[in-house]
This record gives C-alpha cells, structure tokens and sequence, in this order.
C-alpha cells in the first residue's frame, strides 16, 4: 500500500489564500504574464505544477490543448490555474474571464475539475472560485 505522501512533497493548500501566499514572491518578480497549472489527484494533493504560457506584458496566449495536456499525462483529476498580471492589478480582463469560461468548458469534456483560477497582482490576488465565477 502506498503511504499518502507517496506522490507529492510539495506544499499543501487549502484555500485560494494559501496559494496567494505561497506563489506570491515568485509570481510578482515576473515581468511578463506567466500562466500556471498545478495539477492535482483525487484526494487534491499536488502532482506538478506546469508552466502553460510566457506572454508579454499584457497578454498569454492559452489553449485548452496545451494546457490540458500535462493533466491528461498525469492523470490528473482536478487543476488550479495560476496567472499573474505585471501591471500589478489582479481584476480579471475580458480576456481572462473568456480564457477561464473556455477552460473550464474544456474541463467538463475531460472529465478533469478546475477547482479554480487565480490572478496574482502586486499585492492582492482575484480568485474566480471565491469570486462564484466557476
């Protein structure tokens, strides 16, 4: 039998703060827009975290294919999505509510739960679960 820290010695979180908190540091030093995906078993422990896309400084370009391509490798039963907003500012774009609405559609297909979306700025961070916008 496998112990339950077989797969993962990575941090737990769980809430959209912890994660805030956890990827704060790293996420604000970045000076273009990164778009991240920690994927997850069934009991929600970390497998791995991905990077999906390096942008430019307002913009990364995400398809569903890309990004559920590491999950589906791994088996993954559900993800978060981590991005940052190097303007400092986590209000969600137009954009990033489309991008969240495609995944999030692409999701059900796959049978993988996105458990949430987040956006990192300066100093606070927006998430779409805590938000009800999944």
């Amino acid at each position: 039998r496998e112990s339950e820290d077989t797969f993962t010695n990575y941090p737990k979180f769980h809430n959209s703060r912890e994660l805030f908190e956890g990827f704060r540091e790293e996420l604000a030093a970045l000076d273009r827009e990164h778009f991240f995906m920690i994927t997850l078993d069934s009991k929600n422990r970390t497998i791995g975290y991905h990077t999906i896309s390096v942008g430019s400084l307002s913009a990364s370009v995400v398809h569903p294919r890309e990004v559920f391509k590491p999950a589906i490798l791994e088996n993954s039963a559900a993800v978060v999505f981590l991005h940052n907003h190097p303007s400092g500012d986590p209000a969600p774009s137009r954009e990033d509510r489309e991008c969240t609405n495609r995944l999030v559609e692409a999701s059900k297909i796959l049978g993988i739960r996105v458990l949430d979306h987040i956006i990192f700025g300066q100093a606070d961070y927006y998430s779409f679960a805590d938000s009800g916008c999944m």
